[in-house]
Order: structure tokens, then sequence, then C-alpha cells
């Protein structure tokens, strides 16, 4: 396959930024070469050193070649409720939710969904993202074959859910561990697929459930595991009843044996201390999903005490309760909200966190989330410039950390200029661009 060249400004993360003057945490090259050939990245360095012969060269300067953006916590299921009015977490699940997911039981509608779903995901320069299914074997399949299809490397599993929702939703806990065990051989490894076991939360399973996800979490280490945890005062109060054998909401996932290095817990908003203890001590990742916590009112993301307990943290739009599929847009909501905790999350985190912190989250730092040899090819192109309103305040930006905030402060799928998923540029072959 021939060499292809991006050139351009390029930025990459070496581990988390202390501050924004840790320039020892990254790499930035103002004039840079990526080379790619046959997916991976084959070497990085100045545009001047870099061996151009026979190599295609693409030149996106003055825009900023980054690694593609993660996301920790979707439902793609759910993208085509976006923005419904509700007003708290259960009150949304009950109108909106389950019904629309009861109509992945129809032939033909998971496939449909999955297109939509992915283009979306290429448009805002995400290209990893884990996700929830629904209940039904083919919503798992056509999330899967779609990924396949776009070589793009996702994560993603069948919710398992056995009560306190429609009997058209529900399986059971045998059935759930059935149909997630056929899942995991058929997909897990498949590609670039991983598969995660996913009970959706507490509230929708029962202890026989649990101690089916807990088996399959046994026999299947190579596995991720996402939940939800602690998002609503509500959802906590009534998990706390379905379980009051458990010392908190944290343990009733302790108890049955679901924490631990690959799991991801969505939200983890309202923790208390014993709870912040068991997450580091298990090194599970709390998962911020700002957009959603707002437009749910459920909370306020307690950052630097989590990092402070030395608890992992991840980033994700939470779609279809976020209300929007940019991770840009993600880390301003994100932003907006340590600011009421009076924290300070500047620029180099929060483009760490989306990149290589989530990569880190999943422990696939030596595959995704930075710009180096061997790392899978999966890039995106930024213009801090891509709207009027962001030129004229671009006019003024003096600095790397003065553009990136630039970005996620007004940047949406306009400033996403072209996204690569293991080296094929993608976003310019979408229909419609």
């Amino acid at each position: 396959m021939t060499k292809t060249i991006l050139r351009g400004r390029v930025l990459s993360f070496h581990r988390a930024p202390q501050d924004i003057g840790d320039t020892e945490s990254y790499l930035y090259l103002e004039d840079g070469a990526v080379t790619l050939e046959n997916g991976k990245v084959i070497a990085v360095g100045d545009y001047a050193s870099a061996e151009t012969t026979g190599a295609e060269v693409v030149d996106h300067r003055p825009h900023l070649i980054m690694s593609g953006f993660i996301d920790l916590h979707v439902h793609y299921v759910q993208s085509h409720i976006m923005a419904a009015y509700a007003g708290s977490l259960l009150e949304w699940l009950n109108t909106y939710t389950f019904i629309e997911e009861q109509k992945f039981s129809q032939q033909g509608h998971a496939a449909a969904v999955a297109v939509d779903f992915y283009d979306a995901l290429i448009r805002h320069g995400t290209t990893t993202a884990v996700a929830y299914c629904s209940s039904h074997p083919r919503s798992v399949d056509a999330f899967f074959a779609e990924g396949e299809k776009r070589n793009m490397l996702m994560v993603g599993g069948k919710v398992m859910m056995d009560r306190n929702a429609p009997e058209a939703l529900c399986d059971t806990a045998q059935s759930g561990y059935d149909d997630s065990k056929a899942l995991i051989a058929k997909w897990h490894g498949r590609g670039r697929g991983q598969y995660a076991i996913s009970p959706r939360f507490a509230i929708t399973s029962t202890p026989a459930q649990l101690e089916a996800a807990q088996a399959l979490v046994a026999e299947h280490p190579e596995c991720y595991v996402q939940t939800h945890l602690s998002e609503n005062d509500e959802e906590i109060r009534f998990s706390m009843e379905l379980y009051p054998a458990s010392k908190d909401y944290t343990g009733i996932y302790e108890d049955y044996g679901l924490l631990g290095r690959k799991t991801l817990l969505g939200h983890s908003i309202h923790l208390n201390h014993r709870e912040t203890s068991v997450l580091a001590e298990t090194a599970s990742v709390a998962v911020f999903c700002p957009t959603s916590n707002l437009f749910l009112g459920s909370g306020l993301f307690d950052r630097e005490r989590l990092l402070a307990n030395g608890v992992r943290i991840g980033i994700a739009s939470d779609i279809g309760g976020g209300t929007s599929m940019s991770m840009l847009r993600t880390l301003d909501e994100g932003y907006k909200i340590l600011q009421l905790r009076k924290q300070r999350f500047n620029p180099l985190s929060s483009f760490h966190l989306a990149t290589r912190g989530n990569a880190e989250a999943l422990g696939l730092e030596d595959k995704i989330g930075s710009i180096a040899p061997g790392r899978d090819a999966d890039l995106v192109v930024l213009d801090s410039g891509a709207t009027p309103t962001m030129q004229m305040r671009q006019g003024t930006v003096t600095s790397l950390v003065e553009e990136l905030f630039l970005l996620q402060t007004m940047g949406d799928d306009r400033s996403i200029v072209e996204v690569y998923v293991a080296g094929t540029a993608t976003k310019s072959t979408l229909a419609g661009l």
C-alpha cells in the first residue's frame, strides 16, 4: 500500500498535563508530518525531515492534526431521541427511552439507525465509542457489523435488563446470559470490535441477572463491563430499596464482582467516601457525562475529589440523554460543570482526556489515543476558524492553549475538516458532505 503523509500542525499527548505550562506532557509540531501505512502510523516528526519519496502528501495546513476522539459512554439505540423533553432521568427513561428501544425488535431498524449513528460519529471526529445496544441481539449485530464495515475500533454490548421496564424490552437472567455469551463469541475480537458486558443498571436487573453478569465477567475477563452508577438521587434511592443488603449503590456492583480495571461506570456523580475508595481500589473508571447531567438535572461531577482519591476518569457524550455527539461540545459543557464546582479544567487536560486519557481508561493506549509509530491511524483534523465567529476570535489567539479552548468552546462538526479511520479518509466520503 502507498504511504500517505499528512502535513499540518500535530498535537499528541504523552501523559496527563499537570497544568497549562506542562509542555513535556505533549508533542506539538508547527509543521509536522504523520506518515501512515497499512492503517498504522509509521512515523511522526517535522515535515522537513520526512521521507516523502513515493508517498502521497495530503496538506492539511494550517489545521491541527490530533488523535481521533474517544467517547466512553453512548447509547446508539437512543440517537434518534436526543433533545426529548423530560424533567428527570427516570421520567425520561419511561417516557421516551424504553419506547424507542422497543423498535429494535423490528427487522431492519437497527441497521438503519447504526448507519446514522456511525455517520454522526465521523462527522464529529469520534473514531472510537463505547456503546450500549438494546436488549435485542439484532441491535448488537447491527452495531458491530457497521463498525466492521467501517473498520472502526468500537466497544459495545447487549443491555441486560429483566425488570422495571416494559415486558417487550425485558430479557431474563438466563436469556441475558445466553445472548451475551453468544454475542461475545460472535463479535469480541472480530476485526476491531470489543465486547462490553452490559447490565443496564441495578434498577433493571434482578439479583439473579447480576449473578449472571458476574458469571460472564469471570468467564470472559477479556471483555469490558459497562453500567450506570449514581446518576440521580431518585435512582440511588430506588436502587437501595431493591438491594437493601448492599452498603451503598457502588456496593451493589461490588457485591456481584462487577468492578475492576475494565469496568466503565457512567456518571458516578453522588458518591460517598466509601464508594470513592472502592472505585480507586478496584481501578474502575468513573465516566463524566456533562451534557447529559446538565440536560437531565442530575448533578455536578466532582473531578478533583475523584482524582485526589486515585479514581480513574473518562469523559463521554451519553447520547441520547446527552445533547450532542460532539466531543468538542462535551468538553465545553464539562468545563462549565467544573466551573460551577470551582474546579479548573484547562484545555490541555480536556483534549488529553478525550484522546489519550480515554484510551488509557480502556487500556488501549498502545493502540489509540495518541500519534506515534505503531499506533492505529485514527486521526482527526481540526479547524479553529471553521465559522465566521471563530475566525473573528481567532484573530486574538496567541497560543496553542487558547486555540484549543476556542475549539472546545465554539467548535462543532464544522470544525472537523477530516477524519481518518485506520489511515483512510472517511468524513469527506460521507453522503451529503
